[in-house]
């Protein structure tokens, strides 16, 4: 094998970075270039300007510790050992789906301990939350079709049932579900499949009576068409349709409805999961088990979880070999990175962070709505928080501002803006960021 004695070339600078990607790309993101060494916890930097950002946003939901957390980037012995799995699992690149590694084993097993819930035992991983969604179609197609079969009704069971303002992605089937912005998904072929009013919790608002509405909505699918639904899928919080919060009584009832017409009810947890709420998943915190569940973001190798519902047809998607697969089955170095993530929440107990703080973070935004006319209808479970303003462009005049000012929040649905912190922030990390996002509400209402 020919050496080669030239080093490689540098990193661009970060001066160049926009301009290099604009050849190529839109690059109409943030403006800013991450300084990936120098963004610690909770800050992002700007390697371009060198100033701090409070990140309240977490690559949308993502980043599950912050910026180069010393379980990962740390000098310990974990911290090494974890680096060294790190680069023997990205130097070769394997199909998880038939090479089995150790890496893979211990990454599972981790994932068993820490995450995988006893009523889900089954497990399928893929790089992206969309394909998990993807997937957990798939088994819901696959179950439902062949108990149709079996039961002489033929080779039905193609529909999927879903709910306004929901948001599962941007990929094949998920498009037909995803409808917030009309933008993500005009012009793209879809699937005209039954769409539910979503009885979200709006105070002033007769709730029960809403969701009333939505089962009889619900029912009357069921009826024009029999025995061709294979699923309801929900977000326990529709995150990008605006924070949107259901009763535990509506879980209930779609539970109910699930296991009467005989299709699988699956929770969308792609933005919900790894403990954002205050629970691992948001579904052990509201008391209503799915058959399936689908995961991503802040575990960053994504894929679902199954319960043994599954198991009552014959060779289903998880006997039968590559009914579901990908050539990677997910991703190895994605796979030893979230095992690290899982040993670190479970050691400094970040779940349980979640929900202390997010009882801070839900506090701090209810006071909020008493100092400013416009801010109302503050909601969170655990560190996954929201507010509304008057108006969408209320709303993002705040949002612009507060990254002026060094704090980065997300919009949602209308006229919300959505908190996304790292599990690991703390009182102090919330209050600086708040103070930002309270300057900012003076700036734009009180101008």
């Amino acid at each position: 094998m020919q050496v080669l004695d030239t080093p490689p070339k540098a990193l661009p600078s970060a001066t160049d970075v926009r301009d290099i990607l604009g050849r190529h790309i839109l690059a109409d993101g943030y403006n800013m270039v991450l300084d990936m060494d120098q963004s610690q916890g909770i800050y992002l930097r700007d390697a371009v300007t060198g100033k701090d950002y409070v990140d309240l946003f977490t690559f949308y939901a993502s980043n599950p510790l912050g910026m180069n957390h010393p379980g990962l980037a740390g000098p310990s012995p974990e911290a090494q050992a974890f680096r060294a799995r790190l680069m023997d699992a990205a130097v070769n690149k394997v199909a998880n789906s038939d090479i089995y590694t150790p890496h893979y084993a211990r990454f599972v097993q981790t994932f068993e301990r820490v995450g995988i819930p006893a009523e889900l035992p089954h497990a399928f991983f893929v790089s992206g939350g969309a394909l998990a969604i993807e997937n957990a179609l798939k088994v819901a197609f696959d179950w439902k079709v062949r108990k149709n079969i079996a039961a002489g009704r033929g080779e039905i069971g193609s529909q999927v049932m879903h709910f306004q303002q929901a948001f599962h992605g941007r990929s094949g089937y998920t498009m037909s579900l995803t409808n917030t912005d009309p933008n993500k998904v005009r012009y793209f072929p879809k699937f005209d499949w039954p769409r539910i009013s979503n009885p979200v919790i709006r105070y002033g608002e007769d709730v029960e009576a809403r969701e009333a509405q939505a089962i009889a909505e619900a029912e009357a699918a069921f009826a024009a068409n029999p025995h061709d639904i294979a699923a309801i899928i929900i977000e326990p919080i529709q995150g990008e349709g605006g924070d949107n919060h259901f009763r535990p009584a509506f879980f209930q009832a779609l539970r109910t409805l699930a296991d009467e017409h005989e299709a699988l009810l699956v929770f969308d947890e792609v933005q919900t999961g790894v403990g954002l709420t205050g629970t691992m998943w948001a579904w052990q915190g509201i008391g209503v088990q799915p058959d399936i569940m689908a995961f991503g973001k802040k575990s960053q190798v994504c894929g679902i979880l199954a319960s043994r519902r599954i198991d009552e047809v014959e060779d289903n998607v998880f006997e039968k070999s590559s009914r579901i697969n990908s050539t990677w089955g997910g991703n190895l170095v994605d796979m030893v990175r979230f095992d690290r993530f899982l040993e670190v929440i479970e050691e400094h107990d970040l779940v349980g962070n979640a929900w202390r703080q997010g009882e801070h973070l839900l506090g701090r935004l209810r006071a909020m709505e008493e100092r400013f006319e416009s801010v109302t209808h503050a909601r969170g479970r655990g560190l996954m928080c929201a507010f509304d303003l008057a108006s969408g462009d209320e709303r993002d005049a705040v949002a612009k501002r507060a990254y002026e000012h060094g704090a980065i929040v997300l919009g949602c649905g209308e006229r919300s803006i959505r908190f996304r912190p790292a599990l690991t922030i703390d009182r102090d990390g919330l209050d600086e960021g708040l103070a930002i996002l309270e300057r900012s509400l003076t700036d734009v209402l009180e101008a």
